[in-house]
């Protein structure tokens, strides 16, 4: 290859290869029947620097493909020209396509996602919404439910319900590091996370989970009323030492240490570690909401990359210590 390749994407279907350069080329190959030889088909600038993404369209003979000069760009695949483009905010790592809507979402690093509609030779900007503090690392698109999943460097993923059209955004909290893959195995309802900790995490998403609280404003705390270190007014008054604020996250109340003491996991709101609660909530959770609605498993290796057989149940990962490793998934995806 002319320049360090970057990325990827295979389809069995046809046997082609479309490699992703640093250089901002992508070059397509079709391998032959027994897998013993590549022919180079065609190579054509999509961008001005390296690919992240690629996604081959089957049904549309489209070439998606993002780069890190900030842009997303699709070309025919028979032809190699390109159809058209669109400027992002900064570099993109998640792609995923709706071929029945013909709606493409892309995240990037700022933490937006944004979905475009695209025709034969333009895209419309259809909206943008943002609910991560860390950028996006990952994107997972559900055609059958119509929710797309982010993952992100902030340790976190979202459940953006797209087809129900209520903007509802669930938040799901079970890695220690960055969000590395999102697979979806659609016959059981299960979302397969894997991050740079090492971590597997299945989840349900066959229950009814709930939206977390937007954190409230307060200059004292909402149960107790001291003031936050911040109210000098009513330290004075009160002649009581300020307090630092903190949020209970089943209410969203801002609370002092004191009056949040407590700590446990809310399954149903994304929070399967125990979180901050103030003593009303933590005494209202009953044992059946402490339920954990996901299942936990150590991959021992930090994951770089995740490719899911939904057909067989496996799972692959390759990691940080060179290591590939394949992971029989029926057990817990079934």
């Amino acid at each position: 290859m002319p320049s360090p390749c970057s990325c990827m994407s295979f389809n069995p279907e046809t046997r082609r290869l479309s490699i992703g350069l640093d250089n901002g080329t992508i070059s397509e190959f079709i391998l032959s029947e027994d897998y013993n030889k590549m022919t180079l088909v065609k190579s054509y600038q999509a961008h001005q620097s390296r690919v992240m993404m690629i996604l081959f369209v089957l049904e549309m003979e489209w070439v998606l493909s993002t780069g890190q000069d900030k842009h997303f760009t699709w070309h025919c695949s028979e032809s190699g020209q390109r159809l058209g483009g669109y400027r992002t905010n900064a570099g993109a790592c998640g792609l995923q396509f709706d071929v029945e809507t013909r709606h493409v979402f892309v995240g990037d690093h700022s933490g937006q996602v944004t979905i475009l509609k695209l025709e034969q030779e333009s895209c419309s900007l259809v909206t943008t919404f943002k609910g991560h503090t860390g950028g996006v690392t990952a994107l997972c698109w559900d055609p059958v439910q119509r929710v797309l999943f982010s993952g992100s460097s902030d340790h976190s993923i979202i459940m953006w319900d797209i087809g129900g059209r209520k903007g509802t955004a669930i938040e799901l909290q079970g890695h220690n590091d960055k969000v590395q893959s999102l697979s979806y195995a659609h016959h059981t309802r299960q979302l397969i996370s894997c991050g740079a900790d090492g971590g597997i995490v299945v989840w349900n998403m066959d229950v009814e989970r709930q939206e977390t609280p937007e954190w409230l404003d307060s200059d004292s705390c909402q149960k107790c009323d001291q003031p936050f270190f911040w109210n000098f007014k009513q330290m004075w008054d009160n002649k009581k030492i300020g307090l630092r604020q903190h949020h209970c996250r089943k209410c969203g109340k801002a609370v002092c240490g004191k009056c949040s003491s407590k700590r446990s996991s809310i399954p149903l709101m994304g929070f399967e570690f125990e979180v901050r609660v103030c003593d009303s909530c933590h005494e209202s959770i009953t044992d059946e909401e402490r339920a954990p609605t996901a299942t936990f498993h150590d991959s021992k290796h930090n994951i770089v990359h995740v490719h899911f057989d939904a057909t067989r149940g496996w799972l692959l990962t390759s990691g940080t210590d060179k290591v590939i490793k394949l992971w029989d998934m029926t057990p817990v995806v079934s």
